[in-house]
């Protein structure tokens, strides 16, 4: 007689929570726990988890490390963490070379073509587009527990104290004393009005999110209204000053034509955004001392009429160097810069040739201070039909890439969607080539603009979040905290691009537009970006509470913020609105003090502004 052990039915199986931990575990587990885990063991780890194909920007780096490059041991990690670093370097280039030759001409072109002045293309376009990155990054991992809020102010502490005090350092400019005033209000309202809303819980989300986000809105109609009062009072001010020269010339009249002379000028200052020459610009050589005043050079507008035509000669052929001006155009490297430079120039030269090629196949540059205004007629076809194609192929690439899918194993099947676009734009280069001329832009070289813009803030955003995903990488490889790189690291990788593009403009003779972005970038982040994302989090994700979202940094970017910003109240005013390389340098070490609070923090040296949690019996209430 045989013993036939009964097996338990299906029924029988209880599915608790831990099982359904187990069965989301490679959906949940984070991509750099693989570092806990031998080496040998890493590669079967990430290409189980998800998280390492969801948090890959270009390069699955962690991938990489662990399966393709077969790290065994420190030793193999520290050469290859090197090499991360050189490529971290190399996008870097890439991403300073595309600010400076294409971004900084478009967005002066876009300016003026929407009639702005230089404050409010700060404080929209410019602060926009530095911004807004970071509110679809965030958007995108609205499920991971990260603190948003705290992250949002350091963000906003890097780019007011850091990006600003470095414009001041390399552009001293005398400041728009009102628009200042005003943005720095706004943003701390913002500011105080968030951490406010952040631990109050008897108001609803909703109301919430609609009280701080028409902060946003009324800040920008605030701006857009100041524009439409200065212009009509400029209007208003010439007419005067044209009754006061049909009047007699009487000493009373006299001196009223004189002052609303001197008024109109130091308006007329703000009206548009002019594009001036490059021999216009502060030349910071000529700044003394610290605390002295700049000496500005007198600026100069370009012509834009004589840089267009200045090649233009009727009596050669339409198509006279043709090939010569694309050849030319995609030329790595200068002769006359490699003659001319040193070993050292030669290698950063060398280094730059991939960006060049790149860009130069990919952007068509607009540039109204160039020759032509930048136009090649063949490479300006080629970039016609490259430039959409592409830009499509890769987004619909990275939407479509989840799970245990990467984005470059999907992109076979997204080109048909960048294919597409050639519908349109191949009979469009056709048209090009059949009616425009080699030595002269034609009429609608402006409809280029929209496509330097667009193709140049991609580049930026692939370049920065790049940059910012190779420092993460090291920064867990060498097990440094999430919350302190956050609270540092990542405000300052996170805003690379603000930082080259704010910098970039100033030296090109703009610092007003850039510091206005420096001041409407971090309101942008903390009112629109913090708290949208905060929005989405109560209604998708679990409850959070008000640690979640300053952690153990969270304060501590609060309490210097406010130092910052009450500070640039404080010294504006008491110098008159000039904007010195002293207080560039004293934001800095505002910035500075910040870091040595946040490693003694982490140290464990000193403690945090966050309270401790509160410690609760295991069982029972005891």
């Amino acid at each position: 007689m045989t013993n036939t052990a009964t097996l338990p039915t299906k029924s029988e199986f209880e599915h608790n929570e831990l099982d359904s931990e187990f069965d989301n575990f490679w959906r949940k587990v984070s991509c750099y726990a693989a570092n806990h885990f031998p080496f040998e063991e890493r590669c079967d780890f990430v290409r189980k988890s998800v998280d390492c194909n969801l948090t890959t920007n270009v390069l699955p780096y962690m991938r990489l490390l662990a399966c393709e490059l077969k790290c065994v041991n420190q030793f193999q990690q520290t050469v290859f963490i090197t090499m991360f670093v050189a490529l971290c370097f190399q996008t870097l280039v890439l991403l300073i070379y595309t600010i400076n030759v294409y971004y900084s001409p478009a967005l002066k072109a876009v300016s003026r073509f929407l009639h702005m002045n230089e404050h409010l293309a700060g404080v929209t376009l410019l602060a926009f587009g530095n911004s807004s990155a970071d509110l679809f990054s965030n958007l995108a991992s609205v499920q991971e527990n990260v603190p948003v809020f705290a992250n949002s102010l350091s963000s906003a502490l890097f780019v007011s104290m850091v990006c600003g005090g470095l414009i001041c350092y390399i552009s001293p400019f005398k400041m728009n004393s009102y628009e200042t005033l005003r943005d720095i209000l706004f943003l701390i309202l913002g500011i105080f009005l968030m951490d406010y809303f952040v631990h109050m819980k008897t108001l609803k989300s909703e109301v919430k999110f609609f009280i701080v986000f028409m902060v946003y809105v009324i800040y920008i109609l605030v701006n857009v209204a100041d524009l439409y009062l200065l212009r009509r009072t400029l209007d208003s001010m010439a007419k005067q000053i044209d009754d006061l020269l049909n009047q007699e010339q009487t000493p009373e009249n006299l001196m009223k034509l004189r002052h609303l002379e001197k008024k109109h000028e130091y308006y007329s200052q703000d009206r548009k955004v002019e594009i001036y020459e490059k021999g216009s610009r502060v030349s910071i050589t000529r700044i003394r001392y610290t605390t002295k005043r700049m000496v500005r050079a007198i600026p100069v507008s370009v012509n834009r009429s004589l840089t267009r035509s200045l090649r233009h000669d009727v009596t050669q052929p339409r198509n006279r160097g043709l090939l010569r001006d694309l050849l030319l155009g995609i030329r790595p490297i200068r002769c006359n810069d490699w003659r001319k430079a040193d070993l050292l120039n030669r290698v950063l030269l060398l280094i730059r040739a991939p960006a060049v090629l790149l860009c130069a196949l990919y952007i068509p540059l607009v540039d109204y201070e160039m020759e032509k205004h930048g136009w090649n007629k063949l490479l300006n076809c080629i970039n016609v039909m490259v430039n959409p194609a592409l830009s499509i192929s890769f987004l619909m690439a990275f939407m479509y890439s989840k799970g245990n899918t990467l984005w470059y194993a999907v992109i076979k099947d997204q080109l048909i969607y960048g294919s597409y676009s050639l519908v349109i734009t191949v009979p469009f280069a056709i048209f090009i080539l059949i009616q425009s001329r080699t030595d002269l832009p034609p009429a609608y070289h402006g409809i280029f603009t929209a496509m330097n813009l667009t193709g140049s803030m991609f580049i930026i955003f692939i370049c920065a979040t790049e940059i910012d995903e190779i420092l993460e990488v090291i920064a867990n490889l060498m097990a440094i905290d999430d919350d302190f790189m956050g609270a540092t690291v990542k405000a300052f990788t996170g805003n690379l691009g603000t930082l080259f593009t704010n910098t970039a403009v100033a030296a090109h003779g703009y610092p007003r537009m850039a510091y206005a972005s420096s001041i409407g970038g971090p309101l942008f982040t903390i009112v629109v970006t913090a708290n949208t994302v905060i929005y989405v989090k109560n209604l998708v994700g679990p409850e959070t509470t008000d640690r979640d979202h300053m952690q153990e940094y969270g304060h501590f970017a609060l309490v210097f913020l406010s130092i910052g910003l009450f500070s640039i109240l404080l010294w504006s005013t008491t110098l008159g609105f000039f904007a010195r390389r002293s207080v560039g340098i004293y934001s800095m070490v505002i910035y500075i003090i910040y870091l040595i609070f946040a490693t003694l923090v982490q140290r464990k040296v000193i403690h945090s502004f966050t309270p401790d949690k509160q410690v609760s019996a295991a069982f029972g209430d005891v």
